[in-house]
């Protein structure tokens, strides 16, 4: 029964969804309505989240800075990782919900509510990674979908809902909006409308953070991150928190064309989507981290980082952030960077990054066992015996097959 909810903390992005969302909550349910907006680096001003939901009587609003928890927290253990989604996603919105939900689920404690709420559609991966979230987090609380109640199915019964109750629906939403856009500090990512045909490249409107890799600078540019217990914690030598990092990341990505992915993907829910994502500061770090780990893991650790990788890439896409078996992987990942230390050094030019140096005081790279001139620590006859034993099988099977 729609009585039954007293208080409810809705995911409010000022946005006409989530505006409309919170006038329909409270004619549905006749019930508060507590607002949660969270910075996590979209780069849009949050005061005009404030303004609307005070116009709409809200009197318990709640705008925060997560940012440093999210890059801390979430975005730098996954990229410890190495984590990508069908091989080629960086996973941006992903790794944003489980924070959101957390602190939804936290606000509703604090202030006696016994539902949240979302604005995440029926048909993709968002309510899904909300909802596993809240009941892994507390699982009697009240989860309201407002895309799976109400009629409200369309762009413009939405407009209409929102004149008839004069919501303050911005000039571009008159009609139907080019796509859907979604942004933090790791990435933005855009879907839909003018997006939805897989055979039609995105023209270059749809790109916000970084410039077309042809208009980018003719002249490379070098740039070193240091990394201490596989989190980058440096660049150029300048120490910084995460979040600053990543930030300086995303403008030298960004000038430089990097991080452009055009992908068609499968959601958790079965269909397929097409997104163009712009991950500028991610690429430049995932490709990084790649670099310091490719002299300082050994080969056992590092082959079984890349057979988990794919299941942990899922895991997150799918929601499962708060599980036990991510818990369980991130666990073994995390033990396998204590000694992913030093500095890579990349060159970035015109959409490509490549790594171009690396160095580490964890090193397991040995110039005098890899040299070919001479040298007195490999006895290259020891091949021979090592060839042999690994071929018995081959030999013997061979001989069984006639």
């Amino acid at each position: 029964m729609t009585g039954d909810v007293k208080k409810v903390v809705l995911a409010y992005s000022g946005g006409l969804d989530t505006s409309v969302i919170l006038k329909w909550l409270q004619e549905r349910y006749g019930c508060e309505v507590v607002t949660f907006t969270a910075d996590l680096g979209q780069g849009e001003e949050l005061e005009p989240a404030r303004r609307k939901a005070e116009m709409f009587g809200v009197k318990e609003i709640f705008i925060e800075d997560l940012r440093e928890e999210f890059v801390r927290d979430y975005v730098f253990p996954m990229f410890r990782a190495n984590a990508l989604y069908e091989g080629q996603y960086l996973l941006g919105t992903a790794i944003a919900r489980p924070l959101i939900a957390k602190r939804q689920i936290e606000i509703a404690r604090a202030v006696g509510a016994d539902a949240v709420a979302h604005g995440a559609t029926g048909k993709g991966n968002d309510q899904v990674r909300f909802e596993l979230a809240y009941y892994a987090l507390e699982p009697a609380i009240k989860v309201i979908a407002p895309w799976r109640e109400w009629d409200l199915t369309s762009r413009t019964r939405l407009i209409e809902f929102a004149e008839r109750h004069q919501i303050p629906i911005a000039k571009d939403k008159r009609g139907e909006a080019p796509f859907s856009v979604d942004a933090n500090l790791l990435h933005i990512s855009a879907e839909g409308k003018v997006l939805e045909d897989p055979w039609i490249e995105p023209e270059e409107f749809v790109f916000s953070r970084t410039v077309a890799p042809e208009a980018a600078p003719d002249e490379p540019e070098y740039v070193e991150i240091e990394f201490e217990r596989g989190d980058p914690v440096a660049v150029g030598g300048e120490r910084m928190s995460p979040a600053q990092l990543l930030t300086r990341l995303n403008e030298l990505g960004g000038k430089h064309g990097i991080g452009r992915l055009d992908l068609v993907e499968n959601r958790f829910v079965g269909m397929k989507s097409r997104g163009v994502y712009e991950t500028p500061g991610g690429t430049i770090l995932a490709a990084a981290h790649r670099g310091i780990e490719s002299i300082t893991l050994d080969r056992g650790a590092a082959h079984l980082k890349d057979e988990l990788m794919p299941r942990y890439a899922e895991l997150v896409y799918f929601g499962f952030w708060f599980s036990p078996e991510r818990r369980m992987l991130q666990a073994l990942i995390d033990q396998s960077q204590e000694q992913v230390a030093g500095i890579v050094r990349l060159k970035l030019y015109k959409g490509s990054v490549r790594t171009v140096g690396r160095k580490s005081p964890r090193s397991l790279y040995s110039m005098a066992h890899v040299t070919f001139e001479e040298d007195s620590v490999y006895d290259q006859r020891d091949a021979e015996g090592f060839i042999k034993l690994n071929a018995l099988r081959l030999k013997l099977l061979s001989r069984q097959r006639g």
